[in-house]
């Protein structure tokens, strides 16, 4: 039976919703869709029925467990200088053919400046085991890359989508407190660890909604729901479980909702602190609610030298701009002077969860002709 429920985001029971199933969810949840309703106010039928006819709809894009995977595999942000000609073939088989880039991402830049070159951007995660600097290496032969700059995140700042109640944020809205660091060493695991890791990963089909969510995943991880549910929640304490969440379609327009965006812009701030000051103007930035990113990377000369970087989304390119405005003059009243900063405007785009696990590692570059041991 075809459901007949609204699916855009507009919908008073879908924001509400929305507003706590995008990023709301910390860690590991044994019944999120309870968690949601008790949350929003609607009862849990309805969420289930909302998520299910957003997801089918293509007004949610994917619905799954995330972990912090910057703690559980290397990872970096990585900008690619690629020919002209070559670009939209280099998009596509990072974007279909390679399981360990994410994000993949178009850039430009309002004026040619340092780095406007970079215009394809990419987020890497490469297994625990393997070197993500070899693999890299690899990519660029392979998409016929002429330069690459590897920028993994030294600290994490902000990170969390939530587009439905960013919707209206006024620029310079921001937590009270400093926001919280989160580092990213690397946490060892087992076999029967990853096993678990691996089924709660995996994003979630429309049939698979429902109440009694982690049964089946259980099953597929070989152990008892009781067990399943116990090393989730010790893995949780541990730190490498992220979020439940429900990820909306931002980028594409939704041809249910005749053609709507969720938003249009995509915005990749970038500041040069002085050095040493890295870590505070780190805090100050990621208390901005409109950042769902923000993170220590370093730039180098590619990038003239710039350390803090963060992601800000909007649906007018004056308002995201006003936003950087108030970051950067909140910035300065905090003493923490930049002298340069860029943003780099999104264009074409696809999103896809980086593998993380090392077997899957070891099977693709054994599907590419490479001995896995070579990559260590």
């Amino acid at each position: 039976m075809t459901s007949t429920a609204p699916v855009w985001i507009d919908d008073p029971t879908n924001a509400a919703i929305l507003a706590i199933s995008e990023d709301r969810l910390q860690g590991f949840q044994l019944d999120p869709f309870g968690e949601i309703a008790e949350r929003s106010g609607i009862d849990v039928a309805t969420v289930l029925e909302r998520i299910v006819a957003m997801l089918r709809s293509g007004t949610i894009r994917r619905v799954r467990q995330t972990l912090m995977a910057t703690n559980l595999a290397d990872g970096s942000l990585c900008a690619w200088q690629v020919p002209p000609e070559r670009l939209n073939d280099a998009f596509e088989w990072l974007f279909r053919e390679d399981p360990f880039s994410g994000h993949v991402v178009i850039r430009t830049t309002d004026t040619a400046t340092v780095g406007s070159n970079y215009r394809l951007w990419t987020t890497l995660k490469v297994p625990q085991g393997y070197d993500i600097a070899k693999y890299a290496a690899f990519l660029a032969r392979k998409i016929g890359a002429e330069a690459y700059r590897l920028m993994p995140a030294k600290y994490l700042f902000a990170l969390g989508v939530g587009h439905v109640r960013r919707k209206g944020m006024e620029p310079g809205a921001r937590a009270d407190v400093l926001a919280e660091v989160k580092d990213t060493h690397i946490v060892q695991l087992t076999d029967l660890e990853w096993r678990v890791l691996t089924a709660a990963k995996r994003e979630f089909a429309p049939d698979e909604i429902v109440r009694d969510l982690w049964r089946a995943r259980a099953a597929e991880a070989g152990v008892s729901l009781d067990e399943f549910e116990r090393i989730a929640k010790e893995l949780n304490a541990r730190g490498v479980i992220g979020r439940f969440s429900t990820f909306l379609e931002h980028v594409k327009p939704n041809e249910a909702a005749g053609g709507a965006r969720v938003t249009r812009y995509n915005a990749l701030f970038h500041w040069k602190v002085p050095q040493g000051r890295e870590m505070d103007a780190g805090r100050e930035v990621g208390r901005h609610y409109i950042m769902t990113h923000a993170y220590w990377r370093d730039g180098g000369p590619e990038f003239k030298g710039v350390n803090i970087m963060g992601v800000a989304h909007g649906t007018e390119k004056e308002t995201v701009l006003a936003h950087k405005a108030a970051i950067d003059e909140h910035l300065r009243e905090a003493g923490i002077g930049f002298d340069y900063s860029n943003v780099f405007w999104g264009g074409r785009s696809e999103i896809k969860p980086s593998e993380i696990a090392p077997q899957a590692f070891a099977d693709f570059c054994a599907a590419q002709g490479i001995d896995p041991e070579t990559m260590r």
